[in-house]
């Protein structure tokens, strides 16, 4: 081949500029990017490899994410203690897993707890205890939701929802908080919700109980860090549940409808395999939502007063679909 065709089929100096820059501005970057995510992956594969023999407890575990959960740690080897209210479909969620072929495999534990009944708490922490004499991890699931306005809403609605989804789980990990620091080790994991970050009309009960759930979670993580006990906190979207179908209205009746966003929501078992990431990786705080739910996250704290018109536009349609209903 001539001199001169071997210049035309080499690149021009124009792309070796472009390559030359490209490669200058991109790899600092890109280089340690790539290095971090492969500790990582090397970080949380040693952890998974811990994880089969774990001692799990899951509260609400009976439906929904909570039996997703159950699923997803059984499957990874661990000792899994079923609570709830419903022993009946505890007992379901028992079969469904033994049913499984895993390996190593531990039959999983039913223990019946009724969050709301706080004083019964200590009696079942020492059953649960009793079980296999410690809980590695401790997963606060169980709760309920609202689907009301403020003035609509009884108060005695609002002290069941405070009671079930934030004393409830503050009382079962105070009971379960001194074992794990006997030990110096043990993981706390508390499921939130979006609205636990920033709140949305009508969920002002489901709302507020998460949002104190979440300063619980983080007052907790620094006063335990020393122990080498973790807290993750983790703040869901919309998830594809009965959560709707079980939510209160606001004199305390069953709602019993499925909600659009619930029905078009995250499957539980993508989520339940998020959740088992952030404790693999001791993840202390993570939101996994749609790209909707993150932009009314940033709006809240960067653009407070955009987010409070959109929110008082957002009340004003609720309210005019809820009169056009009745």
């Amino acid at each position: 081949m001539k001199l001169q065709e071997m210049e035309k089929c080499s690149p021009s100096s124009d792309w070796n500029v472009l390559y030359w820059v490209i490669g200058s501005i991109l790899m600092p970057i890109a280089l340690p990017l790539a290095v971090i995510n492969l500790w990582q992956r090397f970080r949380s594969q040693k952890y998974r490899n811990q994880l089969p023999g774990k001692v799990v407890l899951i509260t609400g575990a009976s439906s929904g994410l909570g039996e997703s959960l159950a699923h997803v740690f059984y499957r990874a080897g661990c000792k899994v203690i079923l609570a709830a209210r419903r022993a009946d479909e505890l007992e379901r969620v028992k079969k469904d897993l033994m049913a499984l072929d895993v390996e190593p495999a531990y039959p999983p534990t039913v223990l019946p707890l009724d969050l709301s009944e706080l004083n019964s708490i200590p009696d079942f922490v020492a059953r649960a205890l009793a079980v296999y004499n410690h809980v590695d991890i401790l997963i606060n699931n169980g709760g309920i939701s609202v689907r009301a306005d403020v003035s609509a809403t009884a108060v005695d609605v609002d002290v069941k929802v405070m009671v079930v989804n934030y004393f409830g789980a503050v009382a079962l990990t105070k009971a379960l908080l001194p074992s794990m620091t006997k030990r110096q080790m043990g993981h706390i994991c508390f499921i939130s919700s979006v609205q636990g970050k920033f709140a949305i009309p009508q969920r002002a009960a489901y709302s507020a109980s998460k949002h104190a759930l979440q300063a619980f979670a983080d007052c907790l993580r620094a006063e335990v860090a020393s122990k080498k006990i973790n807290v993750s906190c983790i703040s869901p979207g919309y998830i594809r549940t009965q959560l709707s179908m079980n939510a209160l209205t606001g004199t305390g009746t069953s709602y019993g409808k499925m909600d659009g966003t619930t029905a078009k929501g995250m499957s539980p078992e993508k989520l339940a395999e998020r959740i088992l990431q952030c404790i693999i990786r001791k993840e202390p705080d993570i939101i996994v939502s749609d790209i909707q739910a993150k932009i009314a996250y940033y709006l809240r704290h960067l653009l407070p007063s955009v987010y409070f018109w959109v929110m008082a536009k957002r009340a004003l349609k609720l309210e005019k679909a809820a009169k056009k209903s009745n």
